[in-house]
């Protein structure tokens, strides 16, 4: 790979813990959450998405998250990341001893009406408190924009709808920021030319690539976004999730198959791949859905 310009070690977020299990309908049991989360920190994660602070209502999946954050062994150095919509989540979170707060909004109006119920103006100000008091209290904030390569109620997304977003995610004092392709629909051409607008008045450092694998296109976008500068990714171990708000978009990238392509490309992560399998094979057995990685069911079969 002497031609490309790729980086030497790439950060991975794993959103398995609550993107990916926030969308399953039968309740997952407190005690496999928080035995997936101590899993998730001995395989060498840096950032495990472990909760979200939100309405039991509208994520009923998420409402033990208290439980959650108070049971796990937490691993020194290791970031342990909780959604929060609001003030009231983030002062949950806060009691949480979460170490990352992320906030949420989207790159189309028509996606932030339907998931937050409010449009990205409105969904800014809301953040505007939350912000100021992840700040204070010397917490990480991180941004999430979703819809950012394709929206299921608008259809194609300009890259200057997404860098308006990330303009105000910035000023809202977000350290990291996550650009999501929630419904899958992103093409590599796609990727680079957003995160090289986007580059143009930013560092790569503080970005990240969210993608799910419906089109089967995420490890191609992953090679296109690293070729850009991009070091930071998300995944989900055995490829958990979904999109409640997107017909047919299945779950973020396997965290497995992202390891294998890292490993192949001779990049450093820090976290093992093997134990990752495990972790893959474990989740899905206790869930009772199949093992969503194609590298993870190829190196169990090997077994």
């Amino acid at each position: 790979m002497k031609s490309f310009n790729l980086p030497k070690s790439v950060k991975i977020v794993e959103v398995g813990p609550r993107d990916g299990l926030q969308n399953e309908k039968d309740l997952v049991p407190l005690e496999v959450k928080v035995d997936l989360v101590n899993r998730l920190s001995k395989a060498g994660f840096q950032n495990i998405e472990a909760a979200a602070f939100v309405s039991p209502k509208w994520t009923p999946q998420m409402a033990n998250s208290e439980e959650l954050m108070d049971r796990i062994n937490r691993k020194p150095n290791t970031v342990y990341s909780a959604l929060t919509p609001n003030m009231q989540g983030y002062e949950r979170a806060v009691k949480s001893r979460a170490s990352e707060i992320v906030i949420f909004t989207a790159a189309t109006q028509a996606f932030a009406q339907k998931n937050i119920n409010c449009s990205i103006e409105e969904s800014i100000q809301r953040y505007i408190p939350v912000a100021k008091a992840a700040k204070r209290d010397g917490l990480k904030l991180r941004g999430s924009i979703s819809c950012a390569l394709g929206c299921p109620y608008q259809g194609p997304v300009s890259s200057q709808e997404v860098v308006t977003v990330v303009k105000q995610m910035i000023d809202l004092g977000c350290d990291e920021i996550d650009i999501a392709d929630t419904i899958g629909v992103g093409t590599a051409s796609q990727v680079q030319e957003v995160f090289e607008d986007i580059f143009s008045f930013a560092q790569p450092t503080m970005f990240s690539g969210h993608f799910h694998d419906t089109y089967g296109q995420s490890l191609a976008n992953i090679f296109a976004a690293l070729q850009t500068g991009v070091a930071i990714f998300h995944s989900s171990v055995a490829g958990l999730g979904g999109c409640p708000y997107a017909k047919g978009a299945t779950g973020n990238v396997a965290t497995e198959d992202v390891l294998y392509l890292l490993e192949g490309l001779g990049i450093h992560t820090g976290i093992n791949l093997q134990d990752v399998v495990d972790i893959g094979d474990f989740i899905s057995t206790a869930i009772g859905k199949p093992n969503g990685s194609r590298v993870g069911r190829a190196l169990l079969a090997k077994r």
